[in-house]
């Protein structure tokens, strides 16, 4: 490993997150509750600033990028002291006279490398569950979204931050692997896939921590029992919004053969009316820049190329990209498989249940889907045999929203989650505790050996672990009787 020379940024980092870590959460609280009431106060700012930035309407920075973040910070509020207090854990029969406790202590220094398509949203969300925490935090923002640094130091500075215990720097590939290099205590990096094993790499070099949320390729299973006008809402929602720059876009729609047609007319109908354009009239913005729609147009006309057919005009003109339907896309298509980060929908029919899972399961991602029915067993159904870290029924995309539950993808999509107790608890490393009281002058376990120990530990071994013992089918029937107090969700 070569030796990188300490990062000024995170020198003084680490210097700061040892009298923040020593303050009482519900001052740490506080300067949430205090950040909290400065994005309200600013909401037009931030709405102009990530505008500015991204092209995006406003209603929808308000929706998906300030909204989550409020009602994380109130989610934080509300039960952070719960989520990490020190928790009891039991003793096995071995250790009768100690007693065992998990605390929850915070890693250090984290890195949130955040991106560009939700610059306020996924900057945020893991930076104020890392504060929390007891963390410093650096933010490194996306070099597409330079005016997203100066307005969240700003914010972080209005709502009294102890200096240095959340730095905001702007830059690229180049500044995020330098400071990877430089050696953070986590890293939380939102970004693509190829980003993500990259920075792992780096990470795995120092044995850095680390929770990668990248990539997807999202399916949306509709049978014929769907609620159709909602489902066919949903996917033009679900494909188009952020000009389908979201990491769980609906990129792929499975329809059942006997309403597939009638599903992709409507699909059609509806597209047309989606308003294009960055006032405060438009649906959908422009795409990030103009190179990204580049590599966008790349994906579709080697699609249709190869056999694609479009449904709806293709037209992509300078960063301004019509919403595009597909039928025909198959693995000869770069679409198959690549993460399209663009305004388009792949539309396929299929024939059974077993087919739409092994369709949905068909892509090396596995970050959301959703499944459409009125039959919500047949939804549980299918939704527990998808590869996925997330699943919908009857709606799409508003996992990421919920700060209650954990958040995070499976094979090529992450590692690790956010949102939820796990979530934060992501954010620090757990410590168990054994306490013994020290009045006995040595443990069973002990030296010295003997054969009168090895036959009373075969003994006590018989009774505990055999299903001959009276003591085992005791115990047994015991844990059964608590577990008939079932959760009303399992089968």
């Amino acid at each position: 490993m070569t030796p990188v020379q300490p990062s000024p940024i995170l020198v003084a980092a680490r210097k700061a997150a040892k009298d923040w870590r020593e303050l009482p959460m519900t001052e740490r609280l506080g300067r949430i509750r205090s950040f909290r009431g400065r994005v309200v106060d600013e909401l037009d700012t931030i709405t102009e600033t990530v505008k500015t930035d991204t092209g995006k309407p406003s209603v929808e920075t308000l929706m998906n990028d300030v909204l989550p973040v409020l009602e994380t910070a109130s989610y934080l509020e509300n039960r952070a002291v719960s989520i990490l207090r020190t928790e009891k854990r039991r003793s096995p029969f071995l250790y009768p006279r100690s007693r065992f406790y998990v605390e929850h202590h915070p890693h250090g220094v984290v890195l949130v490398l955040a991106p560009w398509n939700f610059p306020f949203q996924l900057a945020l969300i893991p930076a104020l569950s890392a504060l929390v925490a007891g963390n410093a935090v650096v933010i490194k923002v996306s070099e597409r979204t330079p005016a997203m640094g100066p307005l969240l130091q700003n914010l972080f500075m209005k709502a009294e931050f102890p200096k240095n215990i959340v730095q905001v720097v702007t830059g690229g590939p180049e500044e995020g692997e330098a400071l990877v290099r430089s050696g953070p205590d986590m890293v939380f990096l939102t970004g693509g896939t190829t980003t993500g094993r990259s920075v792992m790499r780096l990470a795995a070099e120092r044995l850095i921590p680390l929770v990668l949320e990248l990539g997807g390729k999202d399916p949306m299973i509709v049978f014929p029992d769907a609620p159709f006008h909602r489902a066919v809402e949903a996917a033009v929602y679900g494909a188009f919004v952020n000009a389908g720059q979201v990491c769980v876009s609906v990129e792929r729609v499975y329809v059942h053969k006997d309403l597939f047609d009638r599903f992709a007319e409507a699909l059609v109908h509806r597209t047309a009316g989606v308003r294009l354009g960055s006032d405060e009239d438009a649906d959908v913005g422009p795409l990030i820049t103009e190179g990204h729609a580049d590599r966008f147009r790349e994906l579709i006309q080697d699609a249709l190329d190869k056999g694609a057919r479009a449904l709806t005009p293709v037209s992509i003109q300078g960063r301004r990209a019509e919403p595009i339907i597909l039928t025909g896309v198959n693995s000869q298509m770069r679409l198959w498989d690549e993460e399209a980060f663009g305004p388009v929908l792949l539309l396929s029919p299929f024939d059974s249940e077993e087919d739409a899972v092994r369709l949905a399961n068909g892509t090396p991602y596995g970050l959301n889907a959703s499944v459409w029915t009125m039959d919500l067993l047949k939804g549980r159904r299918v939704s527990s045999q998808l590869e996925s870290g997330n699943v919908a029924v009857n709606d799409v995309i508003k996992n990421i929203g919920n700060p209650h539950t954990p958040f995070g993808g499976v094979k090529a999509s992450g590692l690790g989650v956010s949102h939820g107790p796990e979530g934060l608890r992501s954010f620090c490393r757990p410590m168990a505790v054994m306490v013994n009281r020290g009045r006995w002058k040595r443990e069973p376990n002990w030296f010295p050996y003997g054969p009168k120990r090895r036959r009373d530990l075969k003994t006590m071994l018989a009774l505990l672990y055999s299903d001959k013992s009276w003591v085992r089918r005791l115990t047994e029937m015991i844990r059964q009787r608590l577990s008939d107090r079932r959760n009303p969700y399992e089968k």
